[in-house]
């Protein structure tokens, strides 16, 4: 009976552990894992999905975040590694990845070749401290990005949320927030087989493709991007999915607003980047600037889709810097950087993906927004300022002497004003019950009193769109958007037209995982620095009291039995 018994412990035991083989097994081939987070952090959504499965061929993604990295970015690594095998689940064999590191040959000049060709690429890299085993600190320059390809197309992704408004921990938590929508955005733009098309306008004093070059040069990863005058054709717009309008200086004809009007009643999208007030910057030579009114004739369209442009300039505590002579010394200028309330650096809203989790994004001689009760209209304010801004209305002088009286507080009354406007729902035509026939308009067209389900965005400050431009020996060279040359720090201007063209013309609205929230669950330093003591006597001595324990019982269990 023993002997029968001891066997079939023994078959028991075996069954087991071939059990356990089998599921090991099978894990090393299949990724699985139970989702049971509160905000389901791990769960991909519908659009993920249909674009993984719907890959044509092998999609290859790599990624440049490996080998010696601190811990915080050990864990990102993880997080990343975890995404894509997510990702396959899905995407099964066409999609594939590898981590790399840029460190690894350890030969100096080629690892410094490595770092310059993922730079070109749209990697930006960045300094991280290490601990030596000395205990002591260095600086390593790491690459927390991917370069996405496909047949003989590349998408670089910069996968860091850098900042400076956050901390290192909550620009890692929002950059896990978003590893899914970086990651299935680039996917999809190097899969995409149809091309859209966005039209930059010309012809009315707008911003030309050299200050406009940066964001031109990123929409062309997702667009087919042309510029051009309408020249009253009524048609001109028909096969673009999107117009901007960047910085006009010069009043729109009826024509070309009738153009502009029907194109979005037929479901075209609209970014409008319009200066309501004109300064000439050339006379701060001179120590002041006279800013008057902008002459554009495009107020009784905003005003019937929705908002008001104010002919003033605003002005905040929050603001961008300016270098300011203060003196001479050894016969050269000295200059010393002073706030400037007339560039305010403006916040996103958090609730939106357009703008959500976004860094400052400057402005120069910003005006602001009314919005108007418009039946079957919504408004989504998407930038504002901060608490402390005010108004100069225009006409003004604005001069550089300003900052010398210095700024105080409880002198900017005015918060929260809004800079950027998203207009979402059925636009009512600014030609509804007009006559028509004194137009000089060519081409067919169907006139539409209103139009289909739209959107547009209008923005009161052109120059969110213009990047910096040098004359060089070599050519025009163009800075990245939102660089402040000055500074040396990098605005969020371009991610949030991306964002905003995006959430525009985008059907499948990936743009909407921006939306996705990660709650930072962060422990309570000062409980950790009272208990420390208490609580590694507790991990210390409780797994040899349970250990004691066990045995203790598994003794008594045997007494029992042989007793018996």
């Amino acid at each position: 009976m023993n002997l029968k018994q001891s066997r079939q412990r023994i078959y028991n035991i075996g069954i087991i552990f071939a059990f356990v083989l089998a599921i090991n097994g099978v894990s090393a081939f299949y990724f699985l894992r139970i989702d049971l987070t509160q905000e389901k952090r791990y769960t991909l959504s519908p659009v993920s999905k249909e674009t993984l499965r719907a890959l044509p061929d092998q999609v290859m993604v790599r990624v440049y975040l490996h080998g010696d990295l601190p811990l915080s970015f050990r864990k990102f690594a993880q997080n990343i590694r975890d995404q894509l095998n997510e990702f396959r689940v899905y995407g099964g064999s066409k999609l594939q990845y590898e981590f790399i590191d840029p460190y690894e040959s350890g030969d100096e000049r080629q690892i410094q070749a490595t770092v310059e060709k993922l730079y070109k690429a749209g990697l930006q890299p960045t300094s991280v401290k290490m601990r030596d085993q000395k205990g002591g600190y260095s600086e390593k320059m790491i690459i927390p990005g991917a370069i996405v390809s496909y047949g003989n197309r590349d998408f670089s992704v910069n996968l860091l949320s850098n900042n400076p408004a956050f901390s290192g921990e909550e620009n890692l938590n929002h950059s896990v927030q978003n590893l899914e929508y970086n990651l299935i955005n680039a996917i999809r733009s190097v899969t995409q087989t149809r091309i859209e098309k966005i039209a930059f306008l010309e012809g009315h004093g707008e911003w030309d493709e050299y200050h406009t070059g940066d964001l031109m040069k990123a929409l062309s990863n997702y667009f087919q991007i042309d510029r051009g005058q309408l020249r009253g054709n009524v048609e001109s717009l028909q096969p673009y999915k999107c117009l901007i309008i960047a910085g006009p200086t010069q009043p729109f004809s009826e024509e070309d607003k009738f153009i502009i009007d029907q194109y979005i009643m037929q479901g075209g999208k609209v970014v409008w980047l319009l200066d309501a007030v004109n300064i000439d910057r050339d006379s701060f030579a001179q120590g002041n600037a006279y800013a008057t009114i902008a002459q554009l004739n495009l107020d009784d369209m905003l005003f019937r889709y929705g908002v008001r442009l104010n002919p003033a300039l605003v002005q905040d505590i929050q603001c961008a810097l300016i270098p300011l002579a203060t003196g001479a010394t050894t016969g050269q200028s000295k200059f010393v950087p002073t706030p400037w309330p007339y560039f305010p650096l403006l916040s996103g809203a958090f609730d939106h993906p357009v703008s959500r989790n976004l860094n400052l994004i400057k402005t120069e001689f910003c005006s602001y927004l009314d919005t108007l009760q418009v039946a079957g209209i919504q408004h989504t304010v998407l930038l504002r300022t901060s608490k402390y801004s005010r108004i100069k209305n225009a006409p003004a002088f604005v001069r550089l002497s300003e900052v010398k009286q210095g700024f105080r507080e409880e002198e900017f009354k005015d918060s929260y004003l809004p800079i950027a406007v998203l207009l979402e729902g059925k636009f009512p035509s600014v030609f509804q019950n007009r006559m028509l026939t004194a137009l000089k308009i060519t081409g067919h067209y169907s006139f539409k009193p209103h139009s289909v389900p739209n959107k547009m965005l209008v923005i009161t400050d052109a120059d969110i769109i213009r990047n910096q431009v040098k004359q060089t020996p070599r050519g025009i060279l163009i800075s990245p958007l939102g660089y402040d040359s000055y500074t040396s720090q990098t605005f969020g201007n371009k991610d949030f037209l991306l964002n905003a063209i995006q959430y525009l013309t985008d059907e499948s609205q990936i743009i909407m995982l921006r939306s996705r929230n990660i709650e930072l669950r962060l422990l309570d330093k000062s409980k950790i620095m009272e208990q420390s003591t208490r609580w590694k006597m507790f991990n210390t001595l409780t797994p040899l009291i349970l250990v004691i324990m066990a045995g203790m019982l598994f003794q008594q269990w045997r007494k029992k039995k042989f007793a018996q």
